[in-house]
Parts: structure tokens; sequence; C-alpha cells
């Protein structure tokens, strides 16, 4: 049987378009095919087998230090674009890119908190719930981790424009980075009632091109990619390797900021999963090269309203399995899905997704992590969203899924009280502030609209606003009773 870290050996040189001599390349994913690319090509899928690709690397041939606290030289040299970047300054563990190519905005300046009132409320011992926050990231989600990368490569290949379909996170991260770089231009696909206002305003301000078509997620993505195959675009969802390469730098601060120990949980939201996919390819690296001694487990958490994933791995029992995959009950699954016209709908529309394209890397880091997958309904989301506010960090509704998986995970068993648990919290609260201010507001309206139809009932942690007559007096009165 073929260990977890074999999708990133270095594979037969079959196929190669340069050089088999480059210690980096693109490569199939499928364990049969394992077809080879240079790194200077531009493709999302294997041009053999039609399977997703991984960039690989022949670390044989690459400097890498014997430790991750070797990194910890480039704090004082934070005057440096690359070491100023919470991506790049970990560059030796994904060297796919000359230093001159890389483009930076300053991307992965994000912390990792130690989060007593979130320990409290998932049920884990106090110290050992920590919130890695994303939301810090110059558009406020994690998708700058990838989209440095995915402009990196973009600016190495000559791309003049640059495309996606998004929910709203990747449309803002790859305009911001558009705008701030003059790189290239961006158009971005989005479904008509499907994105945040907070995040379709970025889209706006930072100059995208903005398509907005009848239909959701998939929809848009399916079109993108026509598009994009069609006039020789650049294509930044995270169908792009490069994409998810950036984003195992995630792991690598969520270690930093644990001192370099490795927790026992993971636990992370679950859309096109993308980042469970680069996090379990991330370990998997790191445990093959020495860096760490042992993987944590992964907890991959859905909305209920968008829980292919969740559907698939627990119901259909579908795995890995080293890469034989049961592709006849996942084509079956979608067939039905299709039949019934069934469509995601979660007040976390960062992860309302069916069709996650990222499935088949989502189930190898399953695999490699000793996994396990949730979902959790919108008020769950919700009433997790309002306690990690309370306890100092707004975020969107998505990323609080990984707080309410935590949660319904310890309360099944499967987290113990002393277990060390990470919740990547992906988006900034900004992100879709009307969801915050229908849970907490009381206006009804704005509550049945945006909340109640996806089957919010109560809000048992909000906070509203305190109406007072506009008098000193009455005014004092009310903040005594805060006392």
């Amino acid at each position: 049987m073929t260990p977890p870290t074999a999708a990133i050996t270095p594979p037969v040189a079959k196929l190669f378009r340069s050089s088999p001599t480059d210690a980096a390349f693109q490569v199939c994913i499928e364990p049969t095919c394992r077809a080879t690319y240079a790194v200077d090509q531009t493709l999302t899928s294997c041009t053999a087998c039609g399977s997703l690709l991984d960039i690989g690397y022949d670390w044989n041939r690459i400097r890498v230090p014997g430790s991750m606290r070797w990194f910890e030289q480039r704090w004082s040299r934070r005057n440096q674009p690359l070491d100023f970047s919470g991506v790049w300054r970990f560059r030796e563990l994904f060297p796919f890119a000359p230093e001159e190519s890389i483009v930076t905005i300053g991307e992965g300046q994000t912390i990792l908190q130690n989060s007593a009132a979130v320990a409290s409320y998932v049920g884990v011992q106090q110290g050992n719930l920590f919130l890695q926050y994303e939301g810090l990231n110059p558009s406020g989600s994690f998708k700058d981790n990838g989209m440095t990368a995915a402009a990196t490569h973009a600016r190495m290949v000559g791309a003049h424009v640059a495309a996606c379909a998004s929910t709203g996170n990747t449309s803002a991260s790859l305009a911001i980075y558009a705008s701030s770089t003059k790189a290239f231009r961006t158009v971005v696909f989005i479904g008509s009632g499907k994105i945040a206002f907070g995040k379709l305003s970025q889209a706006l301000d930072y100059d995208a091109c903005t398509v907005q078509i009848m239909g959701d997620f998939d929809d848009a993505l399916a079109r993108v990619r026509e598009v994009s195959s069609e006039r020789g675009i650049y294509l930044c969802n995270s169908v792009n390797p490069f994409r998810l390469e950036g984003q195992k730098s995630i792991m690598y601060r969520v270690l930093e900021g644990l001192g370099w120990e490795v927790p026992d949980w993971i636990v992370v939201p679950g859309g096109n999963l993308g980042n469970s996919s680069s996090f379990g390819k991330a370990l998997a690296e790191l445990k093959q090269l020495g860096l760490i001694d042992r993987i944590p487990r992964l907890a991959v958490i859905n909305a209920h309203g968008a829980n292919t994933l969740q559907q698939l791995y627990n119901d259909h029992h579908v795995r890995w399995n080293n890469g034989n995959v049961p592709l006849e009950t996942i084509n079956r699954f979608y067939a039905e899905m299709d039949l019934n016209s069934r469509r995601a709908d979660t007040i976390a529309s960062a992860i309302e997704i069916n069709r996650p394209v990222n499935l088949m890397k989502c189930l190898r880091a399953l695999e490699t992590c000793d996994g396990v997958v949730r979902d959790v309904h919108d008020q769950e989301i919700l009433d997790a969203k309002a306690q990690v506010g309370a306890g100092g960090f707004g975020c969107e509704p998505a990323s609080a899924a990984s707080v309410a998986g935590a949660r319904l995970l310890r309360a099944q068993g499967v987290i113990a009280p002393s277990d060390r648990v990470v919740c990547i919290l992906t988006g900034h609260q900004l992100k879709d502030p009307d969801a915050t201010v229908a849970y907490h507001s009381g206006n009804r309206d704005m509550f049945e609209s945006k909340l109640a139809r996806r089957g919010v009932t109560e809000t048992p942690f909000r906070n509203m606003p305190q109406g007072v007559e506009n008098d000193l007096g009455k005014i004092l009165e009310l903040l005594a009773r805060l006392d």
C-alpha cells in the first residue's frame, strides 16, 4: 500500500514537458497516472487523465531547514517583503518560484489566539482551544495565502488576465492582488444573489470586472472554466494547484504560534475543500521531511445546507483508499442531486457549495490525517459565531462552522477535554455584517429574511442595542444596570 506521502514524492518521469531534473513540477494526483508537467505550464487538470494536479518536489535536490525553528531568523528582517510575508517567509517549503517573480502584498500577518471563552463553549480545558484568525489578511480572508502563490505563478507564465468564480472571498482576494500590483486584469464570476455585500463591495472597489450570472457558485465555476479555456485566461480558483501551495502556510503559522508543537486537532470549515486539502499536503510533507514527529487529526466541517462531503464520507463511506475512490458512488450522488434540483443553501455563504472541486484531495488529506467529517446547522454556526465575537474575534459565519464543529465533536466524545484544538477562522466579521446585525439587533424583518428561512429560530447570545431617552439621567440609570 502506498503511504500517504506518495502524492508528493518524485514520480516516474513520463510526459515531462521540460528537464526531469527540475526540482519542482506539477504532478497528477491519480496514483495510476502520475503524469508530470513543468511548473511553467498553465494547467488546472491532468491532460492525460483529467484528474487534479499537485505541485511536487524532488526534496533530495532542495535545501530544506533541519528544524522549523530555522524560520525564526526571518522575524528580524521584516523590512524585507518576502520575509515580512507570512506565506513567503516559509518559501523553502514550496520552492516553485524564483524570488524575483514572487508577488506579495504583506499577506499572512495572522495570529493564533488562545481563547478561554471559546474553550468553555466548546468544552475543552482552559488553554487548549486556539483560534487561527485568517481575517487579518489584506482582503480579510484566508484566500490571500493562496492568491499570492497563484499571482506569482501568473507572473511567471506572463498572464495578462486572471479570472475566478467566487462566493465572495476569492473574488476579493484576486481583485486586491490585481489592483495592488497591476500585474494583470481581473474578471470575477458570481452567482445571482449568492454573495454577501461586504465581499461584493471589495471586488467592485478593487476594479475587477464583475460578471453576475443566473445560478449559484457551481454554475459560475463551470462557466469561468469554459471561458478561461476558450480565451486563454489564467484561472485562480482552487483547481489551480499553486493556490493550494500558498494555503499550506496556514499550517506553518499554526505550528509557529504553538512554539512548533503539533496540536491534537485541526478543525476547518469545508466548502470547496481547498484548505483541508492543502493542510493535509503540508502536514504530510513536514512529516516526510522530519520537521514534525506526528500528524494532527483533521476535522472538516460542512454547513448542513451544503454538506456534500459529509454525506459522501459518512453516509456513503467514500474514502481515498490510496486513490481507489468509488467514482460511481460520487457520480450517482451528483446525478441524484441534479435530478432533485438540490442547491446549496446556508447562511455560511463562503462554504455554500454543492460540488467541491477539491473533493479528491480532501479525501486524501482525511486519510493522511486520520480525519473526520461533520456538518452543523446554521443555528449552531451563528451561536458559535456570537461566542467567537464575545471572546474578542469577529468572524464571518463560515468561519464559525469550525467552532460549532469542534463543539459537536466534543459532545460526541471524539475530541477529548484534554485535546489541544485549533479552529481555523477563515474570514473577517465584516465580510457579512448583515448576518451579525440580523442575529443581534432584534430587527424582526431582518431576522426573518436573513436567518429564519434557513432554520434559525432563536438568538440565545444576542447582544441588542439598548434604547434610551436622550436624557443624561436616563443614560446613567441604564449604565448603572450594567455594573
